[in-house]
């Protein structure tokens, strides 16, 4: 058995289609048969409309299938010559049978077999015979059904809807000239015959409805000889309102209080996050200790020695400094304590005769104020003997226990350990 070929299709585009009903399951199909004299052979060509099949026989498989078949009809001894002349007849009565007259009364039933995808026998009360065909896939199916079956029927459909006068009521001649005519103006231009013969409203609709009947629709549409062409005009959207963008958190706030609030809040914005602008003003004689002060008793607050005297002695430790420093007047005068050194000092009128600083500004002033300094412990010498080291020790116990200047964040002092 070979293959069906394409050589073998176009061979099939020229032969007509044969319907035959297998009632058992009530199918219809669709055949189309090909004989040769000269070769000796012979195709055939099956669909439902979903599926195809074929198989092509060469002269020797014709001819041992008609025996399997027709046993009776087979002869016990012939010659050569015999056997062609005898096979040429059978193909000329295969090909008889598989026409629009003789179709009609064979006998169709589709049987089981073990090798093929399809068989099918055909038979009256003088022969049988079986074709035994294989699938030929989906692509070549759908390819064969296309040329072979569904635009030859667009066409038709054309001819039919199109045409002045009925089609059943045109001769033969007639018919072929009209057809002959359609099919060579689609056959130049397929793709504007096939717009031209579905986009008719009469052809569209009647296919439409022809479709709904045969899948059951329960409402099914009307046909239609003529149609409206409506405009199109697409809707017109109206315009966006821009949307209004919110300012930040920050900025409403400051637009919605009033404006005496936002010249408090900016001033207390500016002193807490940065620290004012300008250098920084030197501290007046007797005022308080700048922050270079804090830093010398970071450094040197090592060398302070916690307090281990009785409270008078270190008094007079107090006084005896303060009075070297005023003789000698290498050093600006500290301010010292009023509760530390009394009232009557030099230092405390010196302080109490310079001018008070100004009270900061808005822009200046911090929310928290910063508690007041600790007292620095008393230290007391080790040594008496030692009166350079002592007088630069208590010249520093005398400024930790100055007026302490207001200043950033507090820092951490390194102090001595508390004796008792």
């Amino acid at each position: 058995m070979e293959y069906l070929s394409e050589c073998h299709l176009k061979l099939l585009l020229s032969k007509e289609w044969l319907v035959k009903v297998d009632h058992e399951k009530s199918t219809p199909y669709l055949l189309k048969f090909y004989s040769s004299t000269v070769d000796l052979c012979c195709c055939i060509l099956i669909t439902d409309t979903r599926n195809v099949w074929g198989e092509v026989l060469t002269s020797k498989q014709f001819a041992r299938r008609w025996r399997d078949c027709n046993p009776e009809s087979s002869f016990a001894t012939i010659t050569a010559e015999e056997e062609d002349e005898w096979r040429s007849r059978i193909l000329d009565l295969l090909a008889t049978a598989h026409s629009l007259g003789g179709i009609m009364d064979l006998s169709f039933e589709v049987v089981d077999s073990h090798n093929a995808d399809l068989a099918v026998e055909l038979g009256s009360d003088r022969f049988r015979w079986r074709w035994e065909t294989y699938s030929l896939g989906p692509k070549v199916s759908a390819d064969v059904l296309s040329k072979h079956l569904i635009l030859p029927l667009i066409s038709a459909t054309h001819l039919a809807f199109g045409s002045a006068d009925p089609v059943s009521e045109l001769s033969a001649a007639d018919l072929e000239k009209a057809v002959d005519k359609t099919g060579r103006t689609a056959r130049r231009t397929l793709d504007t015959h096939i717009k031209h013969a579905i986009s008719k409203p009469r052809v569209a609709t009647t296919l439409q409805r022809m479709t709904a009947i045969f899948n059951f629709m329960p409402i099914l549409p009307p046909i239609f000889t003529d149609v409206e062409r409506p405009e199109l005009v697409p809707p017109v959207l109206p315009p966006r309102s821009r949307s209004v963008s919110k300012p930040p958190r920050s900025q409403t706030h400051v637009r919605e209080s009033s404006p005496d609030h936002n010249l408090v809040h900016e001033a207390v914005d500016i002193s807490v996050d940065s620290p004012p602008q300008g250098p920084p003003s030197k501290a007046p004689s007797g005022g308080c200790v700048a922050d270079s002060g804090s830093e010398t008793e970071q450094s040197e607050g090592d060398h302070v020695a916690p307090t281990t005297k009785a409270a008078g002695k270190a008094r007079d430790i107090r006084s005896s400094s303060v009075k070297s420093e005023i003789s000698s007047g290498t050093r600006s005068p500290k301010r010292v304590g009023t509760s530390m050194s009394g009232p009557n000092t030099p230092s405390a009128a010196a302080a109490s005769r310079q001018p008070s600083p100004m009270p900061p500004s808005a822009e200046q002033m911090s929310p928290p104020p910063a508690p007041p300094a600790k007292r620095a412990k008393r230290a007391v010498a080790t040594s008496s003997n030692e009166d350079g080291s002592e007088e630069e020790r208590k010249e520093h116990v005398a400024q930790s226990r100055g007026g302490t200047a207001r200043r950033g964040p507090k820092q951490p002092i390194k102090r001595g350990g508390r004796r008792f």
